[in-house]
């Protein structure tokens, strides 16, 4: 095939951008996988839920519906609902809300990140590549017959030309997806924000209701 004949005649720094390149797919598929199916959730449906169990003073079917679904928006829902079952103060359950969402935000943009810096490192690794396959041609046509000079050269500059090609190839997907999946996090982000925030004010309007007055 034409992209196995490609990586040959790249020479030895190809390698590191296949390396590279099976990081990137292997963050892809886990963040992909996490962020769009593991922690996908009808926000609408659960605090409708919520806030139904709420408007009933039942703080364990507000925790039931938490356990249904085990998110990092309903983890932080369901911490400030125990300390709510504590009988903690006002500042004690917004804390547990701040500490909730310490704890779920970076599961929610772990290695993402790293696939901008593999982006920058393919690059780079691609340049090094072609630059090191320069001056191998460049010093093998100094050594080289005159009449085959110029193939010589064209060959080394086509191999060095190689590295660059599949280092962008590696590049700008890891840019694009890193710019996906770094949105759909802070969508999820945003989310815990906007529920918890509500959730928080709508206990503190109707705590009577669940007879656990503050310490």
């Amino acid at each position: 095939m034409f992209i196995i004949k490609a990586f040959h005649e790249g020479g030895f720094m190809m390698y590191p951008i296949l390396i590279l390149g099976i990081i990137m797919v292997t963050i892809t598929v886990e963040r992909t996988q996490s962020l769009y199916f593991k922690m996908k959730l009808n926000k609408e449906e659960f605090y409708k839920k919520l806030t139904a169990y709420l408007l009933k003073g039942d703080i364990n079917g507000m925790i039931t519906v938490c356990d249904q679904n085990p998110v990092p928006l309903t983890k932080v829902i369901k911490n400030c609902l125990l300390k709510l079952v504590n009988k903690g103060t006002d500042e004690e359950i917004q804390a547990a809300l701040d500490e909730g969402a310490l704890t779920e935000v970076p599961n929610i943009e772990k290695r993402i990140g790293f696939l901008a810096v593999i982006g920058n490192l393919a690059t780079l690794v691609g340049l090094l590549g072609t630059i090191i396959g320069l001056i191998i041609s460049f010093a093998g046509v100094a050594d080289a017959d005159p009449a085959t000079k110029a193939a010589v050269l064209t060959r080394g500059i086509s191999e060095a030309m190689h590295c660059t090609a599949f280092g962008l190839l590696v590049a700008v997907p890891a840019v694009g997806i890193y710019s996906v999946l770094q949105d759909r996090a802070q969508h999820l982000i945003d989310e815990i924000n906007e529920i918890s925030i509500k959730t928080f004010n709508f206990i503190l309007a109707n705590r009577s209701r669940f007879g656990v007055e503050e310490k």
